[in-house]
């Protein structure tokens, strides 16, 4: 059995979008993080574009795919922006320091899309915006907290919840792709 096989038994390739007139409680225009660099990002900045939202290990078999983020954000980077989130809840995959992740993700994939600092995604200390993307009382529908890393949440225009997709299916794919 091969290692995507096993993801995929485990994770599935399965889609959540956004159920007809659903729309978030919370705005998302108000959630802010802090860069890699210690910046403050503010999510205001980007209404109109759609946001990719990624947890992210340095670690992880599936890592390979910040090289797919990359070439999505070059390439849309008009109409979307992606921010990666790196976080250590699942196995240790990710236990670098700001500074290690920084030089880790430009060194091997020459990542240019945000990058926020390393947060935690599930449990009693998720981040905000992670309880956002979880909290169906916040986002207007969604409950689903990432399974794994490289679990993707899209952000529409309007700053509503789209679309979640499970850690397998690739950034390039056409399930996210067509939505842009």
């Amino acid at each position: 059995m091969s290692i995507f096989s096993m993801f995929t038994g485990l994770f599935g390739r399965k889609t959540n979008k956004r159920p007809a007139n659903k729309s978030s409680k919370t705005p998302f225009y108000e959630l802010q993080t802090v860069s890699l660099t210690g910046d403050t990002i503010r999510f205001e900045q980007f209404r109109g574009k759609k946001v990719l939202l990624v947890n992210t290990a340095s670690k992880c078999g599936l890592t390979p795919q910040y090289a797919e983020l990359e070439e999505l954000h070059k390439k849309f980077s008009d109409k979307l922006q992606i921010i990666g989130f790196p976080a250590n809840n699942f196995m240790n995959q990710e236990p670098g320091s700001s500074e290690n992740i920084a030089e880790f993700c430009e060194r091997n994939y020459g990542v240019s899309f945000l990058m926020s600092e390393k947060v935690s995604v599930k449990g009693e200390d998720m981040h905000p915006v992670y309880q956002w993307l979880t909290s169906k009382d916040k986002n207007g529908w969604n409950q689903k907290a990432p399974t794994w890393n490289f679990q993707k949440y899209l952000v529409d225009e309007n700053g509503e919840l789209e679309a979640v997709f499970t850690p397998t299916v690739k950034p390039l794919d056409k399930k996210i792709v067509s939505q842009l």
